[in-house]
C-alpha cells in the first residue's frame, strides 16, 4: 500500500488510504497496454525526500479518442484522455474539478462531460472564448441560422491591411465584419450562446495548413506567425491567399466539434452549466474561488519558456478584442523564477482545495530531459504544505503534432507526461 511517503530527514508524510492511495495500488499494478509498471524512485529538486515513480503507458496514444468537442486547437495542451485518466479515478459525478492553467479548457469541457462541476481560470481571456460556449453547445441548425442572419463585410471595413498576407481581401472583408459582430454584441451585453459558440469555431479557423482554414496555407491553428514570417512562408512556396468562403468553413468545423454532442451528452452538460464557473485571473490569485471548495485539480502550467504563448495566440487576441499586452502570461526564463511562480499557484490551490482533495499536476522533461519538472513541484507542493504522494510517468509511442516540423517522438520537445499527486492533508 503507497500510503507513505519517505523523507530522507527521517520524518513521514501519512496519506491516508483513500483516493491517493488506491489510485497509487492501481498505478502499481496497472497493465492496461500489455506492460507492467515500472516503479523508480522520484527526488526532490532539493534532495531531502523521494516518492514512487510509475512508468508505464496509462492511456491511449490514438488522436481524436475523445469527445470531438475537444476539437479546439492550442498550443501544448494536453490530450483529454489525461484529465479523464483522474477525473474518473479520484472524483464523483457532482464534485468540483479546477484547473487553475485553463488554456483551452480541456480539464474543464472533460469534467463536464463527465458530470463533474468544472472551475477553471486563465490570465487569458481568450480561454474563456474557447471553453465557456462548451458548456451549451448549440445544434448545428442554431449555427446555420444565424451565419445567415450577418451580412459580413458591410460598412465594417476590410480589415488590417497587413493581414492580407493570410487572407484574400473578401475573406478579410468578411472576418472584419464576423470581429465587429461579436465585439458589438459582446459591449451590448447580448452575446448569446450561439454567438459565442460560432466566435470559438471562427478563432480556430483563423489561420492553419488546410483549405480548411480562412488563411493560405500557414503553421497549424495553434500558433499563429508573425506578418513578416508568413510573407517569406508565402514567398518560398510562391503562394497567394486564396478566397475562402468564411460561412461555409464556420458550418464545417461545428459540424465536426458537434458529431459527438447527442442528446445524452446534452442532458449532461446541462446538469452542470449553471454551476461551472471560468474566471479570468492568475493562478495564483483566484479569489472568486471559495476556499476549500474544489476535490480535485487537474492542471499543466507552462514548462518554464518553452512556449511563446502570447506570440502563438496574437491573431486570435485581436480577433476576440484583446490586448496580448495586458496579458501577464507566466513566462518564467530559468528555474528559480519558475519555482516562486509554482509555489505561488500552489499555494493557492491549497487554499482553495478542500481537505484530502487532491492535485494532479502535470509537467515535462525540457531541455533535452536535462530538466525534470516533476522534482521541482515535488519541493514546491512541500513548502506550499500538499502531501506529495507519487509521481505517474506516462511513456508511450505516439505521433507528435511537431511531426509537420520534422521533429519525431523522442527526439525535441517534451516527450512523456510526469503528473505529481498531491494530497491536501
Amino acid at each position: 500500500m503507497l500510503g507513505r511517503v519517505t523523507i530522507r530527514q527521517g520524518t513521514l508524510f501519512d496519506v491516508a488510504p483513500t483516493r491517493a492511495s488506491r489510485l497509487g495500488d492501481e498505478l502499481r499494478a496497472f497493465t492496461g497496454f500489455g506492460r507492467p509498471t515500472v516503479v523508480e524512485e522520484v527526488a526532490a529538486a532539493d534532495g531531502s525526500f523521494s516518492v514512487p515513480g510509475f512508468r508505464n503507458e496509462f492511456w491511449t496514444s490514438r488522436q481524436r479518442a475523445a469527445s470531438s468537442l475537444h476539437e479546439v486547437s492550442y498550443r501544448a495542451c494536453f490530450k483529454p484522455a489525461l484529465p479523464r485518466f483522474f477525473i474518473e479515478r479520484a472524483s464523483e459525478p457532482g464534485e468540483v474539478v479546477h484547473d487553475p492553467f485553463l488554456g483551452r479548457g480541456t480539464t474543464a469541457v472533460e469534467a463536464a462531460l463527465l458530470g463533474r462541476v468544472p472551475v477553471g481560470s486563465d490570465v487569458n481571456p481568450l480561454s474563456a472564448v474557447l471553453t465557456r460556449p462548451r458548456f451549451a453547445p448549440p445544434k448545428l441548425a442554431e449555427v446555420e441560422a444565424r451565419l445567415g442572419e450577418l451580412e459580413l463585410g458591410g460598412g465594417t471595413g476590410d480589415g488590417p491591411e497587413e493581414l492580407l498576407v493570410f487572407y484574400h481581401p473578401e475573406t478579410l472583408r468578411e472576418i472584419a465584419g464576423l470581429r465587429a459582430w461579436f465585439l458589438e454584441r459582446e459591449a451590448e451585453g447580448t452575446l448569446d450562446a450561439v454567438d459565442a459558440f460560432v466566435r470559438m469555431v471562427a478563432v480556430n479557423r483563423l489561420t492553419g495548413h488546410s483549405p480548411g482554414f480562412f488563411s493560405v496555407y500557414s503553421m497549424p491553428p495553434n500558433q499563429a506567425v508573425t506578418v513578416q514570417a508568413q510573407r517569406k512562408i508565402n514567398e518560398r512556396r510562391r503562394q497567394t491567399p486564396p478566397r475562402r468562403d468564411v460561412r461555409e468553413l464556420i458550418v464545417r468545423k461545428a459540424r465536426s466539434l458537434l458529431a459527438d454532442v447527442d442528446d445524452g451528452v446534452r442532458a449532461t452538460l446541462a446538469g452542470i452549466a449553471d454551476r461551472a464557473q471560468i474566471h479570468t485571473a492568475t493562478a495564483a490569485a483566484t479569489s472568486a474561488i471559495p476556499d476549500a471548495s474544489v476535490d480535485l485539480v487537474v492542471t499543466s502550467p507552462p514548462f518554464l519558456d518553452v512556449v511563446q504563448y502570447a506570440a502563438d495566440n496574437w491573431l486570435r487576441c485581436w480577433f476576440c478584442g484583446i490586448d496580448p499586452d495586458e496579458v501577464e502570461i507566466t513566462h518564467a526564463r530559468g528555474l528559480p523564477a519558475w519555482e516562486a511562480a509554482m509555489t505561488d499557484a500552489l499555494r493557492e490551490l491549497h487554499r482553495v482545495v478542500r481537505p484530502d482533495g487532491h492535485v494532479a499536476f502535470e509537467v515535462g522533461e525540457v531541455r533535452g530531459g536535462e530538466v525534470q519538472l516533476e522534482r521541482h513541484v515535488l519541493t514546491c507542493a512541500r513548502d506550499a504544505g500538499f502531501d506529495p504522494a507519487w509521481v505517474l510517468i506516462h511513456d508511450q509511442e505516439f505521433t507528435k503534432t511537431a511531426n509537420c516540423w520534422g521533429v519525431s517522438n523522442n527526439a525535441r520537445g517534451t516527450n512523456t507526461n510526469r503528473v505529481v499527486y498531491l494530497r491536501r492533508g
